[in-house]
This record gives structure tokens, C-alpha cells and sequence, in this order.
């Protein structure tokens, strides 16, 4: 079995890079306990510290709470506030303002993270006090009674618009999941009216799925079932089109094959003409191509039109372009 003290000593040495942080960093700590760490580097406390879910001494800034708030907090900045709309300051939010039915529970965990996480400021040595932070706290669930959501965690406007003055659910954090283990439905418009008891809009509010939170070019989602019905009446045309071809190739064959072996009357008393022995040879040659080649074209194309149709508009295809599982609207 690996020696513990090991590991964690090897996690210690770890520099930060674009993509993480140290594992251990006790950093950003008040002078008094630094110093005191530093006392006991080598010693089974200090390099137990935190194993096991053990109590761990890091850093963590003190939460300016309001007199409105109950602060659930946990030894290593997690927390549960139970207040108003504050997505910043005291000052901020529906709170801020002193509006009613503005009620909000706030789920937050590394306060100030983003940033490095200081229990003291290093400049004057004293504690390092912080607000709500919706861009550099690690992760949040955000409900209020009335809020403005868009704002607050500064989303763009989409096809719904900035909502504001609504209630509102917020999730953040640097990797989000959400598993249904019987399934994940996204549903709008259940109900009338929404929570300030305001008829809903003619218009159905949509789902937008915007990437990079760059609404510029969004577009509106196809329907499976209606892209198939499109592609489907697309190749009865193109087959019929292959039918319009195949009639005018016979028709064009009966031409070619009178042509090859016309003849004229000769002003010498009347008497018929021999065929053209060029228009003759060319004729033989062109019917035989029509034949091996064209015909044979459009026989093919007449299968790779079936094929599209079983491969990609078939749920039995290989390649059935519809999801076997997600549905749309």
C-alpha cells in the first residue's frame, strides 16, 4: 500500500496550470496560522490535515451576510443563505430595493474562488471580507421568489428575451449534469400565469441552446418527423425526374434508330437512296451506349434513391438522420 505522507506531499509540490489548481493549497491564511503550519510542515498533523474528510485549515473569506439573512455555513466554504434577491451586495437585487415576495435561497460553495481564496488581505493583513459573486464564486443554485435571472448571471438575451422581475433558477458552476434516470423532460408554459399572477404571453416560450452565450446567430431547431416528410417528397421527384429521363431515352432511341437507316429519293427516276453508312455506324453505336450506359445510369440511380431512402429515412436505417431517443417541439 502506497505511503499516504507521499501522496500528499507529491500533491503539495503541484503547480497550478490554465486548467486546475493545486490540490492542496493553504495559501491566502492569516500570518498566526501560516506560521504555525510552517512549524508543523513535517509533523503527522499537519500532513493529515483535511485526509479522510478530516476538520482542514484552508483559506476562507468572511461572507458579509444581511440582517435579513440565515447563513448556513460549513468549515470549508460551503454555504446556505436564506434571505432576498442579492445577487451582489446588500444593496443589490429586488432585496436591495426593499421589495417584498422577493424570498431566495442561495446554495453557493467556493466564495471568491475564481480568484484566489484569501482569508486575509495581503496587503493590510486584515480579514478579507466578500459579497455574493456570481462570476467568480465556484458554483451556485440560486431560487428567488423575484429576481432578475438573465442579469444576474449575465446571460444573454436569446429568442425569450432579458426576463426580469420573475422567479427564477439559476445553476452554475464549470461543469453542469443533470440525470434522470427514467428521463429529462424540458416543458414551458404548464400553467396560465406565472408567479406575479400576470397572464402568460400569446407567444409559447421556447428552449434556446445557446453555446458561448452568443445568441447572434441562432436559429430555430428542425423537426425530425417534418425534415423526413421534406426529404421524402425531394426523392419522389427526383424519382419521378428519373422516369421523365427514361421515357425521353426511349423516345430519343426510336428517333435515332429511324434516322440511322433514312434515305432519300434520288432525282435519277425516283429511285430510294442508300443509308447513310456514317449515320448507320454512329446510330448502332450510340443505341448500344444508350443501353450498357444510360440505361444502366438511371437503373442505379433508381437503387441508390431506395438505399438513401432505407438508410437515412428509415428508423431501421443505419443512419436514420431522427434521434432514436430526443424529441422536439
Amino acid at each position: 500500500m502506497s505511503d499516504p505522507t507521499n501522496i500528499i506531499n507529491i500533491e503539495e509540490e503541484n503547480t497550478e496550470s490554465p486548467k486546475s489548481k493545486k490540490a492542496r493549497d493553504f495559501s491566502g491564511q492569516d500570518l498566526k496560522r501560516q506560521s504555525s503550519q510552517a512549524k508543523r510542515k513535517d509533523t503527522k498533523q499537519n500532513i493529515m490535515n483535511g485526509v479522510a474528510n478530516g476538520h482542514l485549515e484552508e483559506a476562507i473569506p468572511i461572507f458579509i451576510a444581511a440582517p435579513c439573512e440565515k447563513v448556513i455555513a460549513g468549515e470549508n466554504n460551503a454555504y446556505i443563505t436564506l434571505g432576498r434577491d442579492r445577487p451582489a451586495d446588500r444593496l443589490s437585487g429586488h432585496g436591495g430595493k426593499g421589495d417584498t415576495q422577493a424570498g431566495t435561497i442561495d446554495l453557493v460553495v467556493g466564495r471568491g474562488d475564481n480568484q484566489k481564496p484569501q482569508a486575509v488581505d495581503p496587503k493590510t493583513g486584515r480579514p478579507s471580507f466578500v459579497n455574493n459573486d456570481f462570476i467568480n464564486d465556484s458554483a451556485r443554485i440560486y431560487i428567488s421568489q423575484k429576481t432578475n435571472i438573465d442579469e444576474n448571471f449575465g446571460i444573454t438575451d436569446g429568442s425569450l428575451g432579458n426576463q426580469k422581475t420573475r422567479s427564477g433558477i439559476g445553476i452554475k458552476a464549470d461543469a453542469v449534469r443533470i440525470i434522470g434516470r427514467d428521463g429529462i423532460q424540458l416543458v414551458t408554459r404548464t400553467d396560465p400565469k406565472n408567479s406575479m399572477g400576470v397572464k402568460s404571453e400569446e407567444d409559447i416560450g421556447g428552449i434556446d441552446l445557446i453555446a458561448g452565450n452568443d445568441s447572434s446567430k441562432l436559429e430555430p431547431l428542425v423537426k425530425g418527423d417534418s425534415l423526413i416528410a421534406a426529404i421524402n417528397q425531394i426523392v419522389r421527384h427526383i424519382n419521378d425526374l428519373n422516369g421523365v429521363v427514361d421515357g425521353m431515352l426511349m423516345i430519343q432511341q426510336d428517333f435515332n434508330e429511324a434516322l440511322q437507316s433514312h434515305w432519300h429519293f434520288s432525282p435519277y427516276f425516283g429511285v430510294p437512296t442508300s443509308a447513310s453508312p456514317i449515320a448507320e455506324a454512329q446510330g448502332v453505336l450510340c443505341s448500344i451506349n444508350h443501353l450498357t450506359k444510360t440505361k444502366s445510369d438511371l437503373y442505379n440511380h433508381k437503387k441508390n434513391l431506395k438505399a438513401f431512402k432505407f438508410n437515412f429515412l428509415k428508423k431501421s436505417g443505419k443512419k436514420y438522420i431522427c434521434s432514436r431517443y430526443n424529441n422536439v417541439n
